[in-house]
């Protein structure tokens, strides 16, 4: 499985955040598109309008693991996938900016 750090992201990278709709309210990062993985395979049509055609797709959840599972689907379809290791979690935690569905300062859930 395709795997990047959090430090490896560049402002800029399509981020696919596939966590609940409770996590992703609490805090998420700014600009990801939001399909919970309990909602993806019918939400497909959403993800391939809003991802970019030739570029890299970066995938995160809390932790990494149900990241890692949409990642492995999409690779299969086709996509450039990666998952993002130790997800949201890691993001916070090295200071990456996280907000809530307001647009103020949000948490990890």
């Amino acid at each position: 499985m395709p795997t990047v750090e959090v430090g490896d992201l560049a402002d800029g990278d399509f981020l696919l955040d596939v966590r609940e709709d409770d996590e992703w309210q609490a805090g998420h990062a700014e600009g990801a598109l939001h399909i919970p993985i309990s909602e993806f395979v019918a939400r497909y049509g959403e993800f391939t309008e809003a991802a970019p055609q030739d570029g890299r797709v970066h995938v995160i959840c809390r932790s990494g693991g149900r990241s890692a599972q949409v990642a492995m689907y999409l690779n299969q379809q086709g996509v450039d996938a990666v998952n993002v290791a130790g997800g949201m979690q890691d993001w916070a935690a090295g200071g990456r900016p996280v907000v809530n569905t307001e647009g103020k300062p949000g948490f990890v859930l």
